[in-house]
């Protein structure tokens, strides 16, 4: 097979392909082979039809089309890996030539990714986090620590305050009937933690022991159980119990309860090191964003219609489905953002062109340096999914393949690799650099100290 691209133009590619006579002949050869399993010819068996009596009694044009769909699918896959074009879409095929005994000639006109003129992509700057972890920053994590392995003790008959454990006993009723959900003994309140029904922590303050209240309010318009949002709840609440936390000292024996260090101080350098670890990863990333925000920043790239309407698509679909899982309709969202559909779609597409353009410069920095994506580095990313997710790595990968994702996957592995290359061509800054002041930006300075307001003088 021979495929030579013709041209391309706004990006519009042609590519002109010629398929050797044997491969049509096989092409008909399977095609015959394919439709006769499915015919039954009077006196012949199934599938054993002789193919001029086929032809005769179905028409030529019944293994043409079988044939042509057979060439095709294999010729186009081909003739893009010969050209190397990268196309968004369907091709539109014009058959030129398709006869047995003859090559197959065809046409393909498609639309492909836009050229993407880097510029300097190597040594760009860019400001690098400082790492520093302050001793307030050790003694805040120490606090977490403290609290999470605080120790419920009985509060005797106090009444209950802001952090307090409540045990309480709870009957709820909506629209008079007993709702279950929100019913039961031995309900545990972390009052002001903000966990329990909305609303209702606020009025266990100051109850005590056996004391018991009775509290009508309504239901938050978003909740856990959607068939109860916003309606009006009747709560019958009785205190058990009231638990205060009682904290542990920090001191050597906590570090040796949390840690394998011996003593307080060894355990805060600990921190320290794990704290600095955590910042030099964060930093790194911030970098990495940073420095490939300013590469893409300096390239201009025209975005095709079809590209963007494909990732236009995916946005929206993220969008709509981030709000589900908020329980927020398109319609709620408009209506507390004080936006239109217009100007929703305006969000969107913008964000839309954003992951464009930075998956296009991506692509063309990989191209140029020859970054790829080994099959050993594939499996392996596989691998450490199958172990995330608890699946077989063979079912995973087949999945994959079947949903079309392994491309996605493979291409962010790729992207992973191009922002490690370009942050370690870069240069990292501590500070932003003083931006240099043009002639008329010191002109108008010195303007401004001529001008430059004196405080009133004091009587």
């Amino acid at each position: 097979m021979r495929a030579t691209l013709e041209s391309i133009e706004k990006n519009q590619a042609t590519i002109h392909v010629e398929v050797e006579e044997e491969k049509v002949a096989e092409a008909f050869d399977q095609a015959y082979r394919k439709v006769v399993k499915k015919v039954l010819i009077p006196g012949f068996r199934k599938g054993k039809t002789p193919r001029p009596i086929l032809e005769a009694r179905l028409g030529k044009e019944v293994l043409y089309e079988e044939a042509l769909e057979i060439l095709l699918a294999e010729a186009y896959e081909e003739a893009v890996r010969e050209t190397a074009i990268e196309p968004i879409n369907k091709p539109e095929i014009d058959v030129v030539q398709m006869e047995e005994g003859k090559p197959f000639i065809f046409d393909a006109k498609v639309e492909v990714l836009p050229e993407v003129d880097l510029g300097e992509y190597k040594g760009v700057s860019a400001v690098i986090p400082e790492v520093k972890v302050g001793d307030d920053e050790i003694e805040a994590h120490l606090k977490l620590l403290q609290q999470r392995h605080a120790r419920l003790v009985d509060a005797g008959d106090k009444p209950v305050d802001d952090g307090d454990v409540a045990v309480i006993e709870l009957e709820t009723r909506v629209d008079g009937d007993l709702e279950p959900r929100l019913s039961g003994p031995d309900q545990i309140v972390e009052v002001g933690a903000a966990k329990f029904i909305p609303g209702l922590e606020a009025h266990l303050l100051g109850m005590k022991p056996a004391e018991e209240k009775n509290i009508t309010m309504n239901l938050p318009s978003v909740f856990q159980y959607e068939d109860l949002e916003g309606k009006e709840a009747e709560f019958k609440v009785k205190i058990i119990a009231v638990k205060e936390k009682e904290y542990p000292e920090l001191d050597d024996d906590f570090a040796k309860d949390v840690s394998e260090c011996a003593t307080l101080d060894e355990f805060k350098e600990f921190l320290r090191d794990k704290m600095e670890e955590t910042g030099h990863i964060n930093a790194r990333r911030i970098f990495k964003e940073r420095v490939v925000e300013k590469v893409v920043d300096g390239v201009e790239v025209d975005i095709p219609e079809t590209l963007l309407n494909q990732q236009l698509e995916i946005e929206t679909n993220r969008f709509v489905q981030r709000l589900a899982m908020q329980r927020v309709t398109v319609d709620d969202y408009l209506k507390m953002s004080n936006k239109d559909t217009d100007g929703l779609r305006e969000e969107l597409e913008k964000g839309a062109r954003a992951a464009i353009k930075t998956r296009l410069v991506l692509g063309a920095v990989a191209k140029a340096e020859g970054i790829k994506v080994t099959p050993e580095e594939l499996t392996e990313e596989i691998d450490d999914l199958s172990a995330q997710y608890n699946v077989d790595a063979d079912k995973l990968r087949a999945d994959l393949e079947a949903r079309n994702q392994l491309y996605f996957l493979e291409e962010g592995l790729l992207f992973d690799k191009v922002r490690d290359f370009l942050a370690d061509n870069a240069v990292a800054l501590t500070e932003e650099p003083p931006q240099e002041e043009t002639g008329e930006q010191e002109e108008k300075q010195d303007e401004a100290g001529q001008e430059e307001p004196q405080p009133p003088e004091e009587d």
